[in-house]
């Protein structure tokens, strides 16, 4: 016990340094977080580098246009006036006073109702011919001529017919939408099915389908891009042609709207008619691109 005592006595304490016990260690601080991650980045260039440009394009293609018509003189009103002279109909685009007296709105809806129904006959009968003409030698040679002569025909000049066929403008203007806008349809159907690979045919041929199955899982998906150009074609001529037939055949409708408008000696209401006629194709356009890209999984170009 005396020995163990000792011991103890002699061992040192160990002292914490002052310094040591006051020493304070501060943790790093974080980097702040980016708002926007590399990919939201690379999308938001893509995008300026899709927007800017056309309006900048547009913002000096209105400059120029405000400078050259600016003159009293001038024949043709400048942009600033155009906007002061139809600011109502820029504002309220779906007044109803009766009669033909409508706003823009209802004026490019009944045009729209036209497009829809003609171009839709126009894609049933078109796809199906092309498909004939395409799949068969046969009806190439009987058809694919006929066709050819036909397409050069202007939309209009099957008009004063279609007049004295159904003797009304409505269906006389869906009938001139039907036939401009099945021809590209035809001829690029028939493109399409003329070069789908052989291998398909092998396939289909081995599995033994019949003729609509093979329709419907071998022919119209290798040949969609072919189809969605020519729908795409026709569906810019289809909305040219409903503004001519409609200046000739009167009544509701953008075509007639402008044509009134020239009558009466409303230059700046053509012009903004015009600006719509314009936006009205491209998202037109836009619509049936995107459905390609969709439908053929980005085979089709948008």
């Amino acid at each position: 016990m005396t020995q163990t005592a000792a011991a103890t006595s002699n061992v040192t304490p160990l002292k914490t340094p002052a310094s040591a016990a006051a020493t304070v260690v501060s943790l790093p601080t974080p980097a702040a977080r980016p708002v926007f991650g590399p990919r939201a980045r690379t999308r938001l260039t893509e995008l300026a580098s899709a927007i800017v440009p056309p309006l900048l394009t547009i913002a000096a293609l209105l400059m120029l246009w405000e400078l050259l018509c600016s003159s009293p003189t001038s024949s043709l009103p400048a942009p600033s006036r155009v906007v002061s002279d139809t600011w109502e109909l820029i504002a309220n685009p779906f007044y109803d006073n009766g009669g033909n007296d409508k706003g823009l709105g209802w004026q490019l809806y009944a045009s729209l109702k036209r497009v829809a129904l003609g171009y839709a006959l126009a894609v049933v009968a078109g796809v199906a011919l092309g498909a004939l003409v395409g799949g068969s030698v046969w009806a190439m040679r009987g058809l694919d001529p006929v066709f050819q002569v036909l397409r050069t025909i202007p939309p209009l000049a099957w008009l004063p017919l279609s007049l004295a066929a159904f003797r009304d403008g409505e269906p006389s203007a869906i009938f001139v939408i039907f036939i401009t806008a099945i021809w590209p349809i035809i001829i690029n159907t028939a493109v399409g099915i003329r070069n789908i690979p052989q291998d398909y045919k092998n396939v289909a041929q081995v599995l033994r389908l019949n003729p609509l199955q093979y329709f419907i899982k071998i022919m119209l998906p290798a040949a969609a891009p072919y189809i969605f150009t020519g729908l795409r074609i026709g569906i810019g001529l289809s909305w040219l042609a409903i503004v001519a037939a409609e200046m000739l055949i009167g009544g509701v409708g953008i075509g007639f709207f402008i044509w009134d408008a020239w009558n009466s000696s409303r230059i700046s209401d053509i012009i903004v008619a015009l600006v719509y006629v314009g936006a009205v194709g491209f998202i037109l356009d836009r619509i049936v691109a995107l459905i390609a890209v969709a439908v053929t999984r980005g085979t089709a170009n948008a």
